[in-house]
């Protein structure tokens, strides 16, 4: 399908309205697209750490005599790393908790992506894929991202960035999609490969690269029942199993949304507008800071870090799961925490109606002693984090300070749900919501 150029209505022109869109559901596409080979396993053993994933405080080594092998050698292909991004994965688990760690992720945020251009983005679709189509620019708060229709019907994404840091976040986000390449119980968008069989592309000033866009609606956009809720959650926990075994490049990259950030963005405060919001708020961080520690003591991996309800599709694939651009190495049940948290709205219920999506998960994966206990705390910063980070950012931005803002009114009604159990409670509940 993809061998040659598809000229668009014969022209050999890039169709491309000028309407700003936002972007509102799939980002990737059908299975008639081909697959890229990947192989999984035969990663080493770490010594020095725990066998259940958890991290000691001293940096993991290598077992002697063993070849490391990372994504990018398994799949053969050039997504290049200067060492700088861990490639290895050794890193002390305190790193993402660290204030230069912080000051970083922040910086990311702090600036407002280049807008993006239709026309360069259809010459980026000739050159390194030769392909044309008609083009429209979606919205995205980091990088650029533009869908494509070709002649055929299909749609593609195409997300590129002019942005240093956009290389490691690219980097990261193809060699974690060719990684899922095969898994079951869930799907994400499949890669198209440049022309040179590349994952993405790399010029002086841009790089970028190209994924089929899923049909389906995001779960914000359907009554989410309890079924679906639990069928999302069975999806996520299969998701995290597919991680699991990954080591990718950038994977340790400075990421604002991470938990390792969460108490430093009290100084963020000043932002918000209500003073009830901000005392939950407060006492949502003063107790996360409280249970940060333990943290140490879970299962860390890769992550995608933000299955929101805008990022999870009931596609006709199944449950799929988009955006892996906050993707990074965590705690195992970030990816629990972050799904649940957006699906507390129900006030008749001890946790807000996302006792379904729980259950699910913990059918798939089930959680740790520690980790029951430590949930609810999580998603309450969790919430927390959304809305301080949200609210500084609408400041920033101000003309896209409604997209920026799309998750916070879900994020506080949630928190004050949750706020309201004790901690006995909220260990109760969640062990009443167990498979």
């Amino acid at each position: 399908m993809f061998g040659g150029a598809i000229k668009d209505s014969g022209t050999g022109e890039v169709t491309m309205p000028g309407q700003d869109n936002r972007a509102e559901g799939g980002d990737g596409g059908s299975s008639a697209f081909s697959s890229i080979a990947i192989l999984h396993g035969g990663w080493p053993k770490r010594t020095g750490c725990h066998t259940d994933g958890r991290f000691s405080d001293d940096h993991c080594r290598p077992a002697p005599n063993i070849a490391r092998v990372s994504i990018v050698s398994a799949c053969n292909d050039a997504v290049p790393d200067d060492g700088a991004g861990h490639l290895d994965g050794y890193q002390s688990v305190g790193e993402p908790f660290t204030e230069a760690y912080f000051r970083g992720a922040a910086a990311i945020l702090a600036t407002k992506p280049s807008p993006a251009d239709a026309h360069v983005a259809g010459e980026l679709l000739m050159r390194h894929y030769g392909l044309t189509g008609t083009i429209r620019v979606l919205s995205s708060e980091v990088e650029c991202t533009a869908e494509v229709t070709l002649l055929s019907g299909d749609r593609l994404i195409l997300k590129t960035s002019a942005r240093p840091e956009g290389r490691d976040s690219f980097r990261f986000q193809v060699a974690a999609l060719a990684g899922l390449e095969g898994a079951s119980g869930f799907a994400a968008p499949h890669l198209v490969r440049t022309g040179a069989g590349a994952l993405m592309f790399e010029e002086e000033e841009i790089c970028g690269y190209l994924q089929t866009r899923l049909s389906g609606l995001s779960l914000h956009q359907v009554n989410a029942t309890p079924d679906v809720r639990y069928r999302v959650g069975q999806a996520l926990g299969r998701l995290s199993l597919a991680l699991e075994p990954l080591k990718l490049p950038a994977m340790h990259r400075p990421v604002l949304w991470h938990v390792g950030c969460w108490p430093r963005l009290m100084e963020l405060e000043e932002h918000l507008q209500s003073e009830p919001v901000a005392a939950s708020v407060r006492l949502a961080m003063g107790n996360y800071v409280e249970l940060q520690p333990q943290l140490r003591e879970v299962a860390w991996q890769v992550t995608h870090n933000d299955p929101s309800p805008f990022n999870t599709l009931l596609a006709g694939q199944g449950i799929a799961f988009i955006d892996f651009g906050d993707g990074c190495w965590g705690p195992r049940i970030q990816d629990l925490v972050v799904a649940a948290s957006h699906l507390v709205t129900d006030a008749s219920l001890a946790l807000g109606g996302s006792e379904n999506l729980i259950a699910g998960y913990a059918s798939v994966t089930p959680l740790s002693t520690l980790e029951a206990k430590l949930l609810v705390g999580l998603m309450k910063a969790r919430q927390s984090a959304l809305i301080l980070i949200n609210y500084w950012r609408a400041e920033l931005f101000p003309a896209e300070a409604a997209y920026i803002k799309k998750n916070v009114a879900r994020a506080e009604r949630g928190l004050s749900i949750l706020s309201a159990l004790s901690a006995g409670e909220a260990d109760m509940a969640v062990r009443s919501a167990g498979p």
